[in-house]
Order: structure tokens, then sequence, then C-alpha cells
């Protein structure tokens, strides 16, 4: 009786030492999504209704940019590259058909260059587009987003106030990008949500900003509420795979449900053709510490993004397995150079030291750091860089000052990040 009963509080301290909390993603809700999932036939009809109108008037370039808004909609659902790719020559074909004279075609031109990442081009095609028209409201909401992406803040900042008087959706969108930038993310979510609000009746907007605001509660760890928002987004539009992506990242890194996580992953993998599955994949195995199957899924998502048709879209996956999981230092060297000579921000410059780090430059790495990156705003993933980079270079405190920011956003980074902050915090 005595053994049963000293057993019996045994196993109490046991539950009471791990207690099973609730998941912040319901199973049974995960299941639901994929069970009653049906893809988003007004997409698809819409793209074939441009389509059959092109084919039909082959000649008749008024129809390009409606056929390549059409494009744009499919590729964000499918995440098939040609269809970005053909977008792309359709508004090149229309604006030569129009002898370049209007300012809409050259705006679509730099708006497809920044989703390809072709950073080197929009500058010139805005030029092009004010030469025509002016500082109208579209060129300037078009010139923050050009100085934003290649990192002139302080011109992005000033674009701010003159893009007040403009579409307020588009404001507040882009003065939550600002506003993460700086690192006030309580600002940039209420900024995002109050977009939302502002969408009116068009869903896809509305959704956008939801999904968009659900990510920056998950970096600033507000899992609750990420997952609410990332729900919220579903109910407008239930094919949207970026939020199922959402919740079964979070169901991994935050549930360390890894059976839900690779459900979703792979029912996402199976109704998307984009690369970012694949990586998220191997993060999977990565938090099993299955080393050999998290290659398996790296190298595969190496193979598919240095195809020709991606460009440099994923320059900064590529770097982050080549200084990790698939280690070639040089590589890694070489594509962040290319980030750096595109855009120098300093999220760009951080990948470029931590590049040279790996690859034992040492003293380039830290004239680099003192240059151009230390001091400035750093997302989770660089701070995890130069919190690795520090202790590398025995500089304990300043190793410390970084892991302990990136730990705050601790959700954007794969388990096997967190597990050596965890260790370099002694967490």
């Amino acid at each position: 009786m005595v053994k049963q009963f000293s057993g019996f509080l045994l196993i109490l301290l046991f539950c009471s030492c791990h207690s099973v909390t609730t998941p912040a993603v319901d199973p049974k809700y995960a299941d639901s999504l994929v069970n009653h999932y049906s893809p988003n036939t007004m997409v698809e009809d819409n793209l074939a209704f441009w389509q059959k109108r092109m084919e039909t008037l082959p000649d008749n370039f008024l129809n390009g940019p409606e056929y390549a808004a059409a494009l744009i909609t499919a590729f964000r659902q499918s995440g098939d590259i040609s269809q970005l790719i053909k977008a792309d020559s359709l508004v090149n074909k229309t604006n030569e058909a129009n002898a370049g004279k209007e300012p809409g075609n050259w705006r679509g031109l730099a708006n497809l260059a920044m989703m390809r990442h072709q950073f080197s081009q929009p500058a010139n095609y805005l030029k092009q587009a004010v030469a025509i028209e002016g500082n109208s409201i579209p060129n300037a909401f078009l010139d923050f987003d050009i100085s934003f992406e290649s990192g002139n803040y302080s011109r992005a900042k000033g674009l701010l106030e003159a893009l007040k008087a403009g579409n307020e959706y588009g404001y507040l969108f882009r003065r939550s990008k600002y506003e993460h930038y700086k690192g006030s993310l309580d600002s940039a979510i209420a900024c995002m949500k109050m977009a939302a609000s502002k969408a009116g009746n068009n869903k896809s907007l509305q959704q956008l900003a939801l999904s968009n605001a659900a990510d920056l509660y998950m970096h600033k760890a507000g899992i609750s509420e990420a997952v609410e928002l990332y729900k919220q987004s579903l109910q407008l539009n239930p094919c949207d795979l970026h939020s199922i992506t959402g919740l079964g990242w979070i169901s991994l890194v935050h549930d360390g449900n890894d059976s839900l996580a690779e459900r979703l992953f792979q029912f996402v993998h199976s109704r998307s053709k984009s690369p970012d599955i694949v990586l998220k994949l191997s993060q999977l195995e990565g938090f099993r510490r299955n080393g050999s199957r998290q290659k398996e899924y790296a190298t595969q998502f190496v193979h598919l993004v240095t195809q020709p048709v991606y460009g440099k879209m994923y320059n900064k996956y590529l770097i982050d397995l080549y200084t990790g999981v698939l280690p070639d230092a040089q590589k890694a060297v070489n594509l962040s150079l290319e980030e750096v000579n595109d855009r120098p921000t300093p999220q760009s410059c951080a990948w470029y030291a931590w590049s040279l780090f790996s690859n034992r430059e040492y003293d380039k790495a830290w004239k680099m750091y003192k240059a151009f990156v230390s001091g400035k705003p750093l997302e989770a993933l660089e701070l995890y860089y130069m919190g690795k980079m520090m202790q590398g270079m025995q500089k304990a405190y300043n190793a410390h000052e970084y892991f302990s920011a990136a730990w705050k956003n601790k959700y954007d980074l794969d388990s096997q990040k967190q597990e050596i902050i965890k260790k370099a915090l002694d967490l």
C-alpha cells in the first residue's frame, strides 16, 4: 500500500512538472482546413477569362494589364513562377505597344521587378512614370516601395507624410512596414490591423492585411493573437496557403506538434509550386533531429531555387543554408555580396558579414559589421547571425546582447537556432 501511494505521488509530481497546456493550434480546426479545402475557382475563372481574351485578340494589348493582374493573383495562390514571368512579359509588350506613354505600365514593370528581386531596375521605371505624369500619388507610393526595398529608409520615411493624402489602406500598409523596420512592433501591428479595417468591401486586401498582422504578432511572440488573425484571414479566403503554413509553423515551433505541422506543410506542398514549403519541411526534419532528411529537403530546395527563372529571389535562404545545413561558405559570400550590391540594407550587410566570418575572413567580417551593421535595426535571423559571429570572436557581451534580442523574436527562427540561443543564454 505504501509503495502504491508513493508511486501515485511520483505520478502527481511528474504531471505537475510537465503540465499539458492547450496547444495554440487546435488539431481539429487544422484537420477541418485540410478536409474541407477547395480551390478558389474565382481566381481560376478570372485567369481563364483573360487568357481567352488575349488568345482571341492577341494584338489588343489593352487586355494585357488585366491578364497580367490575373496572372499575379494566380501566382500568389499557386506559387507557379511561370505565371509571374508571363505577367512581366505581357506588361512589357503592352508598354511597347503604347510606346511607353502609359505611366501605369511603368509602375507595373517596377512592381514586377521588385517581386522578382530585380532591384536594379525599378528606379528607372519610376523615372519614366514621373516623366509622364509628375509626382503623382501613385508614383509616390511606388517611390516609397523602391526606397524601402533598396534600404533608403530616410527617403521612405519622408514619403510617408505625402502618402497620407492618398489611399488610406496603402498608406497604413506601408506605415506598418516602416514601423516594423524600426523595431516598433506594436505600432506596426496597429497600422496593419487598421489597414484591414480600411479595405472596405475588398476581401482580398483585407485578408492580405490580416495575414500580415498575424505574421507581425508571431514576430512579437504573440502566438494566440497570430492564430486568431490567421483564422480570420482564412475565413475570408479558405485558400490562403500562407496562413495555413503559418499555423503549421506555430504548431511546430510553439506547440511542438511536429505531426500536425507535417500534415499542414505537406498539404500546402501538394497545392503549391512555391519552393518555400520545401524549406519548411527541411526545418521540420531539423526539429526531429533527422539530419539526413533535413539535408534531403534542403538539397531539393536549393535545386529548385537556383534555376534561372528564380533569379535572386531566394538568396537570403540560400545564404542561411550555405552557412548551416549545407555548408559552402564561399557560395554564401558570393550571394550575400550580390545582395549588398543590389540593396545595401542592414540585413544584407549582416548576411555578408556573417558569410565572411563563416568563410574565415575575420578582418573583413569585422570591418563590414562595424561600418554597416552595428547599431542598425535587425530582425531575428540577422540578430542570431551577429550573436554567433560575436560568440566566435570571443565578444561575450555583444553575443549575449544579440542573442537576447533574437530570443524576443524566437518564433521567427527554426528549432535548431532556438536551441543554440537557449544554450548561449543558459535558459
